[in-house]
């Protein structure tokens, strides 16, 4: 694949859209899909945990997976959207939700990070083993679930099962080091402020549960990621601390691994990325990969004036996946 000729496919947004907050919580503020799953599964996990999946078939041939963001859950206004894209293009599509997200605390101490690709396997291999088999599988991913799967692709490489054909992921923090930062900037107090809200209610839950290991001293005083990952994320799931985390779990790391074609979309104006999330290097060294700047989109918004009620970016990742075959 190539990095030239995209001009035709850059996203486009009437004048008013044009702000990249905007773009960011317009989806949340005023999308609604209702839109119920064919089935419902629970998949156990070796560590005595779950994950819930949504399952939308329709007997296709082809299965798209999709991982939400943080904090974020499957049925989330951006990822029903691409659900219904992605079925009305020929795919059925699992999208699954992360330890905690589906609405039930889950067992174990810990919850999910940026960097759980074993759960994404896990989900990945269900897939691999449904019956009647799928003839190809691609993922999809949102913020850090775009993290988290193209993780994935990078750490099992050429190991990868034939049948996952590639992956298309939106508004992906590839330097995590660098959104954390950007996040616990003034300028984005808002953002922050209710990922730390959801997060509280969660922290205390699991504390419920687990007093010993999940203190709540300073919880409530806690405003960035560097602090809350410091006492939870890290010790949690066996990193040192913060930096170490956001270090060994940034998806730039594990490009260069990537053995299927991959389509990156993070927008010029995202508010949550700073260069690093731009990876123009490592894409330069890996042909398989596409990286695409659209100069619009917010952060997992690009919310154009469609009269169909389909976003951009759902537009984009089917254009990308029907290349594939």
């Amino acid at each position: 694949m190539t990095q030239k000729n995209r001009s035709n496919e850059q996203f486009q947004p009437p004048v008013w859209l044009r702000n990249p907050h905007l773009q960011t919580v317009w989806p949340t503020l005023f999308r609604r899909i209702d839109f119920v799953p064919d089935a419902a599964e629970r998949l156990e996990t070796p560590d005595n945990d779950f994950l819930d999946l949504d399952w939308y078939q329709r007997g296709n041939g082809r299965l798209l997976v999709l991982s939400h963001g943080l904090e974020g859950y499957s049925r989330r206004p951006y990822m029903l959207g691409m659900v219904q894209a992605a079925l009305a293009c020929g795919w059925d599509v699992l999208a699954w939700n992360f330890r905690s997200c589906s609405g039930e605390m889950n067992r174990q101490p810990c919850f999910y990070h940026s960097g759980s690709s074993d759960d994404l396997s896990l989900v990945v291999e269900r897939a691999l083993a449904e019956s009647p088999a799928y003839d190809s599988i691609a993922l999809g991913g949102f913020s850090m679930g775009g993290n988290v799967t193209l993780v994935y692709l990078g750490e099992r490489g050429a190991s990868l099962d034939p049948r996952i054909r590639g992956a298309a992921v939106f508004s992906v923090p590839c330097d995590l080091a660098g959104s954390a930062r950007e996040l616990a900037k003034p300028g984005n107090r808002f953002y922050m402020s209710r990922f730390m809200d959801e997060l509280r209610v969660k922290i205390r839950a699991k504390h419920e549960l687990y007093p010993d290991l999940i203190p709540l001293e300073g919880l409530d005083r806690m405003k960035t990621f560097a602090e809350y990952d410091d006492q939870y994320t890290a010790p949690l799931h066996g990193f040192r601390d913060a930096e170490d985390y956001w270090y060994r779990c940034s998806s730039t790391r594990f490009l260069g691994g990537v053995r299927v074609p991959a389509l990156i979309v993070n927008a010029a104006d995202d508010p949550f990325l700073t260069p690093g999330s731009y990876p123009h290097a490592e894409v330069m060294d890996n042909h398989r990969i596409r990286l695409e700047v659209p100069r619009y989109g917010g952060h997992v918004g690009f919310v154009g004036d469609e009269r169909n009620g389909q976003y951009w970016s759902e537009w984009r990742a089917m254009r990308f996946l029907e290349s594939l075959d």
